[in-house]
């Protein structure tokens, strides 16, 4: 479902101006509207911590669907392997940020386990 607005903007952006770069220009107002979002919504108006609500970074994915495009100039080779490449990418993206969730504690009841646990 990610790809979609993605996909759509690329379309456009390469039909009517010749440009490989939709999918990320697509992708980064879409981060930048999440952030703002994240940020007055759950930080200043319900005063969540930011760093539990970070957005799923797709920018990796959406610079390799724009060069899959640019490589090959065709619709359907950046549908098979742009979007594959797409879903294959959006988790080692995300690692940086989900590192931390993975590192050991210790409860205070006794075992050791990870925050994702």
């Amino acid at each position: 479902l990610l790809i979609t607005f993605p996909a759509a903007t690329q379309y456009f952006m390469w039909e009517k101006m010749r440009l490989p770069i939709g999918a990320t220009f697509c992708v980064m107002t879409l981060h930048f509207g999440q952030w703002m979002n994240r940020v007055f919504n759950f930080y200043y108006w319900a005063w969540f911590p930011v760093s539990f609500t970070a957005p799923g970074l797709m920018i990796p994915s959406a610079i390799f669907l724009d060069v899959t495009l640019m490589m090959t100039g065709s619709y359907m080779f950046t549908a098979l392997f742009g979007g594959m490449g797409w879903s294959l990418l959006f988790y080692p993206a995300n690692w940086t940020w989900l590192a931390p969730f993975h590192l050991a504690y210790k409860h205070p009841s006794g075992p050791l386990m990870s925050i994702a646990d």
